[in-house]
Formats: structure tokens, sequence, C-alpha cells
């Protein structure tokens, strides 16, 4: 078989590169070693609730998710639909003590939340003089405290970071894990000012995509992925093992077994990778093991999430996006996101779905847990951090586990990106993508597979 570009992985990032390359009229094909496409993205129903195995939520924080999302609306018929939350879904709720406290959302309830200390209050008034750092290298946690005060960072940034990288505030570098964070800092020496004079700033039509909304697919985010790989067809393949990625003469040369056992060949002229960095040294062994090393010198949080859903949610207040929990707070959960209240849906008329996160970078041993510990640990918060009554059990428990959840970008990732930049370079027609670089995020994700579309059509 022959093609111009090979994408290695039909997750998100996989299958929006090669969708936005078929647009544009190229000749591309992707590989991938599940039997189903996207990747960590699946959305699961049963008996009335739907529900996410991997990422529940995504962010418009940029125009490609909206132009991503336009484009599937019209190849998919209209199957395939963007859903935001509702406003409701900004509340977003942080544990303390004995119950969950929403985030200030103004400058009331920034003087009056329980979450911050007097002090902290005070000092935030003084953050647009304080003067910027000049640490490259600084962590998320010392940037924050620095600029904000510790309460700040244990009622705020702490359980932010558990929420999206189930990662730690002092080992995750600001400028990779946080890049928008420090370029405030760094570019007008404070958040606040910063933020103040970014929203002055003249916006294109096109900058007014990125609306900010929490999204996903109407029906669940899979529909997204399963758009794509619909509408690419025969041009992906499924189930595949043994992959090698070797140069040749005219390009690139990809061996591997099929779903059937047999070996195939695929010869392209340009290849693009879109998996994790743990599978690099495998399907690259052509790279020498020092510059491999450094490339997948990535850790990764393990990660348990668990689906729970109730058929009666006794009228209790859930209208947020969900809560979440500081490490300060010693618990078992890292938080539990509210699905059902930001989507429509998600649980039978009445009902609830929630999301669980368990375990994280803190936490990695929460992995080797039991289906029995972990169903404890979900039903004792669920009575103490969602208020069901004792007698009030949940209807549905799903448990998943993911050994390589959300990579950590930490210290080691200049080095990793300056290695990927080398590798690129020496080898002609090799694209290094995925969420080992360019962040984490799905709208990351989209960002980074637009991009590398435009470049190689």
């Amino acid at each position: 078989m022959k093609t111009d570009i090979l994408v290695i992985g039909a997750g998100l990032t996989g299958l929006t590169t090669a969708y936005t390359l078929a647009l544009k009229g190229k000749n591309v094909h992707v590989l991938e070693r599940m039997d189903i496409p996207g990747g960590q993205i699946q959305t699961h129903q049963q008996d009335g609730f739907v529900y996410e195995s991997g990422p529940n939520t995504g962010s418009v924080s940029n125009p490609e998710v909206m132009e991503l999302m336009s484009d599937l609306e019209k190849t998919s018929s209209g199957k395939c639909r963007l859903e935001t939350a509702p406003d409701a879904s900004k509340r977003r709720l942080i544990w303390k003590g004995d119950r969950f406290i929403a985030l200030p959302s103004g400058a009331w309830s920034a003087i009056t939340t329980p979450l911050f200390t007097l002090g902290d209050k005070f000092r935030i008034l003084g953050e647009p003089w304080r003067k910027k750092g000049d640490d490259p290298d600084e962590t998320v946690g010392s940037l924050a405290r620095r600029r904000l005060g510790k309460s700040f960072v244990d009622y705020a940034v702490d359980p932010f970071l558990s929420g999206v990288y189930a990662g730690n505030p002092d080992t995750l570098v600001t400028r990779y894990a946080l890049p928008k964070l420090y370029n405030l800092e760094q570019n007008y020496g404070s958040f606040v000012r910063g933020a103040m004079k970014k929203a002055k700033e003249p916006k294109t039509d096109r900058d007014r995509l990125a609306t900010k909304k929490v999204f996903s697919a109407v029906g669940g985010l899979s529909n997204i992925t399963k758009a794509m790989a619909e509408y690419l067809g025969d041009r992906v393949t499924l189930g595949i093992r043994n992959l090698k990625i070797t140069p040749a003469s005219t390009g690139w040369l990809a061996t591997f077994t099929d779903s059937q056992g047999a070996t195939q060949t695929v010869s392209s002229s340009q290849v693009v990778t879109t998996c994790g960095s743990y599978v690099l040294p495998e399907i690259l062994p052509f790279v020498d093991r020092k510059a491999m090393d450094t490339v997948n010198n990535l850790k990764y949080a393990p990660m348990v999430e668990v689906s729970v859903g109730v058929r009666n949610a006794l009228d209790g207040d859930y209208k947020a996006f969900g809560g979440l929990v500081p490490t300060c707070e010693h618990k078992d959960v890292l938080g539990i996101l509210f699905p059902s209240s930001c989507f429509t849906g998600r649980a039978p008329e009445g009902g609830a779905l929630f999301t669980y996160f368990i375990g994280g970078v803190k936490h990695a041993e929460m992995l080797e847990k039991s289906d029995s510990e972990l169903t404890t640990i979900v039903e004792n918060t669920f009575h103490e951090m969602l208020k069901f009554p004792k007698d009030v059990s949940p209807d549905m428990i799903k448990i998943f586990r993911h050994e390589h959840a959300i990579p950590q970008y930490e210290i080691s990732t200049g080095d990793r990106l300056a290695a990927i930049d080398r590798l690129q370079k020496e080898y002609s027609g090799l694209t290094i993508a995925g969420n080992l670089r360019d962040g984490i995020g799905m709208a990351h994700r989209i960002k980074q597979a637009r991009d590398i579309a435009q470049k190689l059509s």
C-alpha cells in the first residue's frame, strides 16, 4: 500500500490530523492498534446513562475547535453536533472541611469566601505591583504562592491542577503546563493587569470563535471521533500489531501485522506519530537510544475514572461543573464531575450522572486497588460529599483504569521538546506529535492536529 501521509494513532489527534488532510484532498492513511477508533475517547451507554471512560469535556479555548465541529456537522450530515454546557456549569466547587464551596465568581464572593485566608485576600490586591519572576522553569505552585499566597495554592491552584493534570503544582513547570498564565506575568507583569489588558485587545471574528465554553458532542464525545473515522472509511486500519517504521529511499516504510495475522507494509513520504511517548521506542527503532530516552522522558499520571449513576437524584443541587478536592483535605478522590448538569441525555429523567477521578501523581497506588475497594470509596463519598442519604446507593458504578492517563509537563519537558525538534530536522518527513507536547486538553489536541494538517497540505 502507498499513501502520501501515514498517521499513527486513531485518537483525537490522529483522526483530526487525517480528517483535516482528507478534507484538503490529501492521500492519507491511519494505523491504530485498538480495534475501535477514538483512543482514550470512548462513550458508553447503559440503562439510560451515557458516560465517558476517558475525557468528559473540552473547552472551546481556540477557534480550531469550532472550525472542526463545523466541518464535522457538514460531513456527517448533522449526526455530529457540538453541545456546550449551560451557564450553570460555570459554577466550580471546592471541598473544604465537610462541604463543597463555590469558587468566587465576583468581588463580593471573593471577599466573603471561606476558601482563602484574610491575609491572602488582601495580598491579591497587591498582585498587579508584585515583581515578576525570573526563573523560566518556575513551577506553578511556586509562581502562585509568590503572587497569590499559600491558601490560593491550597484551595484553588492545587485542586485545579488535580482536575486538569492529576498532577503536583510543585513539579509542573508553568511555561509548559500553563503557558498562558506564564505569559501573563512575563508579558504584562501581572495576572490581573495582563487579564485586563488582554480583554481590551481587539479580536477578529475568528478569535471570537474561542468562547471558552465547556463542550462535548450531542450524545457523547465518541460521536466526534466516530464521525471522523466514518468519513475516512477504509483509510483507517484498526487492530494492528508489531508496528515498525523505518526510513526508506523514497520516504518511509511501515510494517505491521494486521488484525488477521498477515504482515502488511505501507510506504509514505510523510509520517505523523500521535501516540504516547512510551510507544515510540518500539515503533521508531531507527532512533538511537540516547535520543529516544530523552523523547520518552515523560511521566504520566495514572488514573482511576468511575462513572456513577443514580436514577433518582432526590432533587439535589448538582447544577455545577463539579467539585474538586484539595490535597490538604486528605480525601480518597481528586474530584467529582457532574456531567448530567452540563449536557443533555446523560441520565434518566430525574436522575444524575457523576464522574469520579481517583489516583493521580500523588496517589498512584490507587490504581492497584480492587474493584471492591474502589466501590467502597465511591459509596462513602457518595454519602459524605454528594450528601445522598445512607439508605440510598448508586444504581450504576463503572470503573476504568488508565495507567498512562495524563502527561506531566515537568522540568524534563524542555529536553524532550529539543530532542523532538532535532529528530524532525534529522529525519525529513517525520512529525512527532500527540500529547507529549503542545498541551493535553481536547482543544490543544485539535489545534495541534489542524496546524500539522495545514503544514503538510
